[in-house]
């Protein structure tokens, strides 16, 4: 059964496992920063587990798996070599998932694209510049506070402001709970995508946050492409009519 996204007006990406491999980049920020302060390292899966919920998030996580809290001190300097790492060099290690550039390019002459992460902006934008994805999106919206972070709506609500349409009319497409949630939250719909490092976390997440499956980056463009063709002939019917 096709997706009827006639009614979309905006899509909102998440970036990281949605639009870029980018965990192999954020193991290697990670580990320069935790090497910088004597710390245990860790390998790319166990670090790839952590990603969605930020920076500060990440640090937490590998400090506790060292039966460390961290002083605010120690999490300030870990965050700081971890923003330095990731600004001198956004995407050396990782890539963009196959199909994204397409599903970009087709999309750009559809509908207006921001990206909603919780990675801070200025990383996020570096990232994109990287990837090349930057010039295309209409905004980048990044958690800068920890308030701001999906699952909270902030995000995609500021999106919509931006873009001058309903949050409801906006597609939210992730690869974690936090997108389902944050999209839920926001009363926008969502999708699923299959190639992200979600995993069983975000199947779950989908049956409380109902989200449309996509297997592929060109179904999501082709289901795009459908259905506004759909609604440029319900338009014009109803134009023809009166």
């Amino acid at each position: 059964m096709t997706k009827d996204l006639s009614g979309i007006e905006a899509i909102a990406f998440d970036l990281d496992g949605t639009l870029v491999d980018s965990a192999p980049d954020i193991r290697v920020a990670l580990n320069a920063a935790l090497e910088e302060a004597g710390l245990e390292l860790f390998d790319l899966d166990t670090v790839r587990a952590w990603i969605g919920d930020g920076p500060d998030a990440l640090i937490l996580q590998a400090l506790r798996r060292q039966d460390l809290g961290g002083s605010e001190a120690l999490r300030t300097r870990l965050r700081k070599a971890f923003d330095a790492a990731t600004l001198a060099a956004p995407l050396k290690h990782g890539s963009v998932f196959e199909g994204i550039p397409e599903l970009i390019a087709g999309l750009r002459r559809a509908l207006p694209m921001v990206v909603v992460t919780n990675k801070p902006t200025p990383l996020a934008r570096a990232v994109l510049d990287a990837a090349g994805l930057l010039q295309p999106m209409a905004g980048v919206f990044g958690a800068d506070a920890a308030a701001q972070r999906k699952p909270a709506p902030f995000l995609l609500q500021a999106a919509a402001r931006q873009l001058g349409v309903e949050p409801a009319r906006m597609l939210m497409v992730g690869d974690g709970p936090a997108d389902l949630l944050a999209a839920q939250a926001a009363g926008s719909p969502a999708a699923l995508v299959a190639w992200g490092y979600g995993g069983h976390a975000a199947a779950d997440a989908a049956a409380v946050a109902p989200a449309w499956r996509v297997a592929t980056p060109q179904q999501l463009l082709l289901t795009v492409r459908e259905s506004r063709a759909v609604r440029r002939d319900e338009e014009t019917t109803t134009t023809t009519r009166y």
